[in-house]
């Protein structure tokens, strides 16, 4: 029953995090106005806004003008919803369940808006990285100096990265995003998730950009988004990362 009612909750703050991810980019206000189709701006009536639910009913399409829906909608409420219950599962005091369940919906945010406009928009990454040491201090988590060692580790290791790519090849490789993405990963994490998420992320990027380079038939011309795999990184990490590095040491001793 439990896991139930986490599923729901998640669900609901999916719907809110694909407001987020549509409007975050243009600097609109999650408030005001209320969910509007995308095609012909008629408002959504509550019982067409129900997660995953009013998908489905509406066959992925707008009650008013027909427009399709994005399969994205209800694919972000069920990934949240999924997330949510698996970080329950986990046994996290309530504190810090409530602490990676915020930190894995803005991670879920920053995903998306990174495939779709290929920035890390700064209004999630900047004060994550400011307010969680003091989070820390509060949620016990990890410690404080774990916090700030994770924030200087995460964004310096991969700015070194980025610029030592830029002095070599003349052009930008990454963008300070994912700097600063990083930077959030090791001050939420701490600084022992930083290589671990740089890593694993880096290792599935190479996978899809292969996979993707054989798709296009050796097309090189595409820019893929680094900020899903640091997420994908950073969520294995949260779910036994230390548990995989030590069974990896243990094979290759």
């Amino acid at each position: 029953m439990e896991e139930i009612i986490v599923a729901l909750f998640g669900l609901i703050i999916g719907s809110f995090l694909n407001v987020c991810i549509v409007r975050i980019p243009y600097e609109e206000s999650l408030v005001s106005p209320g969910s509007r189709c995308v095609h012909c701006h008629e408002p959504i009536a509550w019982y067409d806004n129900i997660p995953v639910l009013s998908y489905l009913a509406l066959l992925g399409k707008c009650r008013s003008c027909d427009g399709r829906i994005s399969l994205r909608y209800p694919l972000v409420e069920i990934l949240t919803a999924v997330i949510a219950v698996l970080l329950f599962r986990e046994g996290f005091p309530a504190r810090v369940f409530a602490l990676y369940s915020a930190y894995s919906a803005a991670l879920i945010v920053i995903t998306f808006i990174d495939i779709d406009h290929k920035i890390i928009p700064d209004v999630i990454t900047l004060p994550s990285i400011m307010i969680a040491p003091g989070i820390a201090f509060f949620v016990e988590h990890i410690t404080m100096v774990d916090a700030l060692l994770g924030a200087v580790a995460g964004g310096g290791v991969l700015w070194v990265i980025a610029r030592g790519y830029e002095l070599i090849r003349k052009q930008e490789g990454m963008g300070l995003g994912d700097v600063k993405m990083l930077a959030m990963i090791g001050a939420f994490q701490g600084w022992q998730a930083v290589p671990f998420s740089l890593l694993v992320g880096s290792m599935i990027g190479t996978v899809v950009g292969i996979g993707a380079i054989i798709a296009r038939r050796g097309k090189l011309d595409m820019e893929i988004p680094f900020g899903p795999f640091l997420a994908a990184g950073s969520l294995l990490y949260l779910f036994g990362g230390p548990e995989l590095l030590a069974t990896y040491w243990k094979v290759i001793s």
